[in-house]
């Protein structure tokens, strides 16, 4: 099986969410991020609990743990060899907001139409 790419989802000015959540985060929480990203990239949706989690509507998260809390990143496959990481956010209640679950679903659909063929 080859190897995840990861990418961060840009709005349409070019910001984004994802990276400004991981630089706001503190440098041990910064390198937890990126060891469950490599973890990713080698397991893809294979990856299993505690790092990475179904949600539904094929959206997925990357979990991790920092100094401000348990930390989510949200993400979705592209052509079965991408994901794409489209918000983040850190928990603070037992399920995943509604609210952030809603805005990955929505910044999967507007890349998907951004990025036909």
């Amino acid at each position: 099986m080859s190897r995840i790419t990861c990418c961060y989802y840009l709005t349409a000015s070019g910001r984004s969410p994802v990276r400004d959540l991981i630089d706001s985060l503190a440098p041990r929480a910064q390198r937890k991020f990126f060891f469950v990203m490599e973890l990713l990239e080698e397991f893809g949706s294979r990856l299993p609990r505690p790092h990475s989690k179904y949600l539904g509507k094929d959206i997925f998260e990357l979990r991790f743990g920092g100094e401000e809390g348990a930390v989510r990143v949200l993400y979705f496959f592209f052509q079965g060899d991408t994901a794409v990481f489209t918000n983040g956010f850190i928990k603070k209640t037992g399920k995943t907001p509604l609210k952030e679950l809603n805005t990955a679903i929505e910044r999967r659909k507007d890349f998907f139409s951004r990025n036909k063929g």
